[in-house]
């Protein structure tokens, strides 16, 4: 197809038109090119097999053209087209080539008239898609169990639903060279600074790639630094989530084909908050959260803590525990950074192959794998009993705040290196770069790390504990208030 097609204007000839379209196409069997005569002039009625409803268009489309008599000329009938029919709601014109593929393509039937440079479209989408079915990564207990599905336009109605205001805006933009992707840019006029959002369509200009697949061609470009080790930008699966982000000043972007939505700007606490914590009540709420930053604490930290306790500093047990170690470890032929390096490995081998296997197997085969491989490991004596246990419980940790998944594993393996190497001098400053990381990252102008960083009174009544609903609704809090 040449690269030059997108500005080539329509030909008034039809025959001209299609053996065009035909040429550029490739002769693309899933293009359907239907000639027909309608009110005495030659047309031609194209859609995109598979990407439209055949009764809608046989029935509202077809039937009522079918009906027009008497008209003078293709301009004329379009003319009457416009003007005293109504086949479809959505109804827009293309007068080139690139205008009528991306239509085509996006599931709307078009009408060419022969003598005509412009052509009618009509929207007659009715291709397969997934339901609205629960999320698979945010579930929750009290709250709605609706998800985004790959439709733009049904996640797009799912947050209409619930914020039934005109503040709330959806801007229509479209990328990729070659995929035409269709985004969503969603936000409460009324919330989001001018400015933030000035900057999140500079960053989406950026975007020069030829397809949009996953949500990872398209949060690059909204971060600020890509070295940081945690994401600026979010996502979510959960309209009722997106939600409570737009009315705190968010603003989010669906991409067509993706079940999720990239909020930005996105803040570390917000990694140990879920929908739950709002339906139970706040002192309930308050342990679950500390009891999720200390699953973190202990996911990352762990294994490199007992590492420089065991290697360096057994100074710091009592005499039992240490007894109990020393005679498991004397009995293990590796040394503990090599022991505690083949678990975590043998943990993350066994975990990607339950999540790429198929469900029916994938479940299976992680359960008998890590009981086999565990127990075996244990009684050949290649790893020591207290080596796995504190290993399960790293893991165990970092199952609890699923979101920065990515990011434990990595910093468990670092912990372990510097536990192992430095000893509790390593796990400090290993602490200490972490902590320089999260304070450092911002998303255009927000804090990462706020309200710790810079400190906010005001917002610890929703992270480091959560207040009550009634002192809630008289907040009025937005992302605003963390704006450097």
């Amino acid at each position: 197809m040449p690269a030059d097609y997108e500005n080539i204007p329509l030909p008034e000839d039809l025959r001209l038109t299609i053996s065009r379209l035909r040429e550029l196409t490739g002769n693309s069997s899933d293009l359907l090119i239907s000639q027909l005569t309608v009110g005495g002039a030659d047309c031609a009625l194209l859609c995109c097999e598979g990407m439209v409803s055949s009764s809608y268009i046989a029935e509202e489309i077809a039937e009522p053209l079918s009906q027009i008599s008497g008209v003078e000329s293709s301009a004329a009938l379009l003319d009457h087209i416009r003007k005293y029919l109504l086949l479809s709601t959505d109804s827009p014109t293309a007068d080139t080539f690139g205008q009528l593929f991306r239509l085509v393509y996006s599931g709307f039937a078009i009408l060419l008239a022969n003598g005509s440079s412009q052509a009618l479209a009509f929207g007659a989408q009715g291709y397969a898609s997934r339901g609205v079915q629960e999320p698979a990564n945010e579930s929750n207990i009290m709250g709605a169990h609706e998800g985004f599905s790959e439709v733009i336009r049904t996640n797009m109605s799912q947050v209409r639903r619930r914020l039934k205001t005109p503040e709330l805006c959806m801007e229509m933009l479209q990328k990729g060279s070659q995929s035409r992707t269709d985004l969503c840019l969603c936000y409460m006029k009324d919330r989001v600074p001018p400015e933030l959002l000035s900057r999140i369509r500079s960053s989406l200009d950026q975007i020069k790639l030829e397809a949009l697949l996953t949500t990872g061609h398209i949060r690059p470009f909204l971060e600020q630094r890509s070295f940081h080790l945690f994401s600026t930008a979010g996502t979510t699966e959960r309209p009722d989530v997106l939600c409570s982000k737009l009315i705190e000043g968010r603003v989010a972007i669906f991409c067509d084909g993706l079940p999720f939505a990239v909020v930005v700007p996105k803040l570390f606490c917000e990694s140990f908050q879920t929908l739950d914590d709002y339906a139970f009540k706040p002192l309930y709420a308050g342990f679950i959260r500390w009891l999720k930053y200390l699953s973190f604490l202990v996911a990352v930290l762990l294994p490199g803590v007992y590492a420089a306790v065991v290697m360096y500093h057994p100074e710091l047990l009592n005499s039992t525990l240490l007894m109990l170690l020393v005679k498991a470890e004397k009995e293990a032929p590796l040394s503990i950074i090599t022991e505690s390096l083949l678990v975590l490995l043998m943990y993350e081998a066994i975990r990607e192959a339950g999540v790429r296997l198929p469900k029916p197997a994938g479940g299976a085969i992680s359960v008998i794998s890590g009981l086999m491989i565990g127990d075996a490991a244990v009684k050949s004596g290649l790893v020591s009993t207290p080596l796995l246990t504190m290993t399960a419980l790293s893991v165990l940790g970092g199952m609890s705040v699923p979101e920065l998944d990515s990011q434990i594993t990595l910093l468990r393996f670092g912990s372990l290196a510097a536990g192992g190497f430095l000893g509790l001098f390593g796990v400090s400053l290993l602490c200490c770069v972490i902590l320089a990381d999260i304070c450092s990252a911002e998303s255009y102008g927000f804090p990462y790390f706020a309200p710790f960083s810079p400190f906010k009174r005001a917002g610890l009544s929703d992270t480091l504990y959560r207040t009550g609903v009634r002192k809630m609704q008289s907040r009025g809090f937005t992302v605003e208030d963390y704006h450097e």
